[in-house]
């Protein structure tokens, strides 16, 4: 029994690591989300402006940037930062967030952009007609028809910060590490059973999602057809 302890106070260290990463991942995804919805919007609809293709060559950038050039880049970012303002003074889940917002918000920009090509802006057009202001016609027609795209790209901002491990390894520092992270050092010695149980329990979760995803969405068109006189749902 005895022998027993440090494997099972292993285990509770890697499982305490497994939920960790979850808040600042969905922090980082609800920024990301807010940022790449108001870039995306800013070059769909605003006239043209100045520096309008300098922001659209920022947001494309980490798409196609190779992650270690854009982890590099963000650690001498913190470097010169803390040099000139005493900030950060230690590289941690602060730092993480702030990298993972800064590549995860462009995939937001690119979904919300295609999202707004494809939306028929007489509805917001009709809406102000009838006396709505631009505000009010902004949060009751535009977001709503937009929030498909807003929930992909908050998954997909999820999904890419809680799975990051290049970035987050310049972005970290001593004492700092995520999930992705401490799995890549424990698996150079060894597949344990317990990262086993972690994997495991990642595909179940994902399984999960996807199936309550589906019947949602077959429960949503089951009931648009009902609502349709003379359709008979399948």
């Amino acid at each position: 029994m005895p022998a027993l302890r440090p494997a099972m106070l292993a285990g509770a260290v890697l499982w305490g690591m497994a939920w960790a990463p979850v808040a600042p991942a969905a922090v980082s995804a609800t920024v990301a989300t807010v940022l790449g919805a108001l870039a995306a919007l800013a070059l769909a609809r605003l006239p043209r402006f100045r520096g309008q293709l300098l922001l659209g060559g920022m947001i494309s950038a980490p798409l196609v940037m190779p992650e270690i050039i854009t982890g590099l880049s963000l650690l001498f970012f913190f470097i010169t930062l803390a040099d000139w303002i005493g900030w950060p003074a230690n590289r941690g889940a602060t730092t993480i967030t702030i990298a993972h917002i800064t590549f995860s918000m462009a995939y937001v920009a690119v979904v919300v952009r295609s999202r707004l090509a494809s939306l028929d802006e007489s509805l917001e057009e009709a809406a102000m007609d009838l006396g709505g202001r631009p505000l009010r016609v902004f949060f009751d027609i535009t977001v709503p028809m937009l929030l498909p795209a807003l929930v992909a790209g908050w998954l997909l901002a999820f999904t890419l910060s809680l799975d990051d491990l290049v970035i987050s390894s310049f972005a970290s520092g001593p004492g700092a590490t995520t999930l992705p992270m401490l799995i890549f050092a424990k698996v150079r010695l060894g597949v344990t059973p317990d990262i086993n149980a972690i994997a495991t329990l990642i595909i179940l979760l994902v399984v999960i999602g996807v199936l309550a995803a589906a019947a949602l969405t077959r429960h949503r068109e089951r009931s648009a057809a009902r609502s349709i006189p003379g359709r008979v749902s399948p």
